[in-house]
This record gives C-alpha cells, structure tokens and sequence, in this order.
C-alpha cells in the first residue's frame, strides 16, 4: 500500500485546491467528499435509508439526493447530523481501504475534511493540515454555497477548531489566498513525502 498522507482542515478552508495541485505533480488523490457522494447515488442502499428516514421529500425531482436540503437540516439538528454520520462513515470508511488497497504510487493524499472529528487519523502515515484564517474560510463558503452568513458560521463551528486540529499535525500548510506561495509550500512537501515512502518502503 501507498504512503497515505492524510490532508485535512476546515470547510472552505481549500482543500479542493490544494489537492488539485498535487495532482499536478502525478499524486493520486483519494477525496473523503467524493466518495460520499458515490456513497449516496441513485440506487445505492445508503439512499434507500436516507429517503426512508427522510422521506421523499428529501430527493430531487430527477431522484438524486438533495444535498442542499439535507445540509439545511443536519446544520439544524445534532440528532439528525448524528444518525447520517452513523449511517455513512461505516460505508465511506469501507470504501476508502478499498481506495487505499489499489494504490501503487509512492504515495497518495488522502483528503478528509473530518479526520480528527472521526478519529481516523491512525489510517494516515502523516497528517498535512491546511491553516486558513477563519474569516477568509467564511467568505469563500458563503460564496462558493451562496448560503447565508449564520448557517456558514454553523457549519464552521460544528467542526474541530484549529487550536484542536494543530496537536495532530506533522505538516502545516498556510492558504491565505497566495497561490504562487501555496505552490512553493507543496512543491516542497511533493519532495520531503517521497522520500517519506521511500523511507517506509525500505522497512516493509
């Protein structure tokens, strides 16, 4: 298996871009959001429940997921947030290994915004966490979800404060909006992670 580096931070605190830039330079990206979305398809069991709990209402006229109203409600609601999580992790977590067991890269970049959150960060070789300042974090979910300010600080606060993700991190990564910066940093992290899987490989 790859060396897996495990990179997480905030929402809308440029995860998505970040990751696009080690794809750049060959790396496999395996995307926590991505899978719950495969998860939760049209005619996938984990659907089945979502509706059966749910009810009809929660689909779109096509039959996907309505993922803007389901966010509406668990933001709204711990006890829902709670029985989706229950729902979804097992079945996204089972996914992942299977993502992980068909890597043949050096390594690969695991993006999982609830890492710490979900006590998985025991599946990582290493930690890569994003440092985005809040109020940069806040801008960019309101625009990039056109939702209001109130649910957008919701959603920030449901999640792991900085303060508390930091413990965990091996790397810090700074996204402050300089992409030309950004770049250097992960030009810079692409070489020290290949010598970390070569450095791995050679004890296995």
């Amino acid at each position: 298996m790859s060396y897996i580096v495990a990179l997480s931070g905030g929402i809308a605190s440029g995860k998505s871009t970040i990751a696009n830039l080690f794809a750049q330079l060959g790396v496999p990206i395996i995307d926590a959001d991505v899978i719950a979305r495969q998860v939760v398809a049209i005619g996938t069991p984990a659907l089945t429940q979502i509706v059966k709990h749910f009810s009809q209402e929660i689909l779109l006229t096509n039959g996907e997921l309505d993922r803007s109203q389901l966010r509406e409600i668990i933001f709204n609601n711990d006890h829902e947030r709670l029985w989706l999580n229950n729902l979804l992790h097992p079945i996204i977590a089972q996914e992942t290994q299977r993502q992980f067991a068909e890597q043949t890269a050096p390594y690969v970049i695991w993006v999982v915004p609830l890492l710490i959150e979900n006590n998985l960060q025991q599946l990582a070789n290493r930690i890569l966490l994003i440092n985005t300042p809040e109020e940069l974090q806040l801008e960019r979910l309101i625009n990039r979800d056109g939702i209001s300010e109130s649910l957008a600080k919701r959603m920030i606060e449901t999640q792991v404060s900085l303060t508390d993700r930091l413990p965990f991190a091996d790397d810090i990564i700074v996204n402050d909006g300089n992409l030309a910066a950004l770049t250097v940093q992960i030009d810079h992290l692409h070489k020290q992670y290949l010598h970390n899987s070569k450095v791995k490989n050679s004890y296995e």
